[in-house]
């Protein structure tokens, strides 16, 4: 181990991880992901917080500073011709940008990795930048075509990319076949 890894993981040492639900979440808490994620995305996220009650968020707070947010609310999404999995669906993945490249964004990761081990699968929909974070954290692109099913019509996404974790009840996940989701208002994925 370098120098400077033996350095990100101290600092990563000090750094508390909080999982709490929606549901459970103080005001504080809630002002604190709002403002954190409405600079790291540049628009109100106070919108997202409000669009699905039941979302689990995991908090990284180092010197008592929320540096680093993720949260996974229960999807469910068909790869080929299987069954449903209900898979973790994670978003609003943010560190705070005077402080990445610490280790922050990657411990809060492994942490909802961990979390989300009796999902049949992790998925999220990554920043074009960010593919090569979460596949150093064990996430994998989705290679197949991508489809969105909204009132009984299957509708093709080919501009969207999907990333999946395998969790230990994933079994064999083929990535080169369809997957589909369910439709959202918000953003299909």
């Amino acid at each position: 181990m370098n120098i400077l890894s033996a350095w990100r993981q101290n600092r990563a040492m000090d750094f508390e991880l909080i999982t709490v639900s929606s549901s459970d979440m103080t005001q504080a808490q809630a002002s604190e992901v709002i403002a954190l994620c409405s600079d790291v995305f540049r628009l109100d996220y106070a919108y997202y917080m409000n669009l699905c009650p039941d979302r689990v968020h995991v908090l990284g707070y180092a010197d008592r500073r929320l540096m680093s947010h993720a949260l996974w609310l229960s999807r469910r999404l068909r790869a080929g011709a299987g069954p449903w999995l209900n898979a973790a669906y994670v978003e609003g993945v943010a560190t705070h940008p005077d402080y990445r490249a610490r280790g922050y964004g990657s411990a809060l990761m492994r942490h909802l990795q961990q979390e989300i081990s009796r999902f049949d699968l992790g998925a999220l929909s990554p920043a074009t930048a960010r593919v090569d974070w979460y596949e150093r954290l064990g996430w994998v692109r989705w290679q197949g075509p991508l489809f969105i099913l909204k009132d009984g019509e299957i509708l093709a996404t080919p501009d969207d990319a999907v990333m999946v974790y395998r969790t230990p009840q994933s079994g064999t996940v083929d990535v080169s076949t369809a997957l589909a989701g369910e439709w959202r208002p918000f953003e299909p994925w």
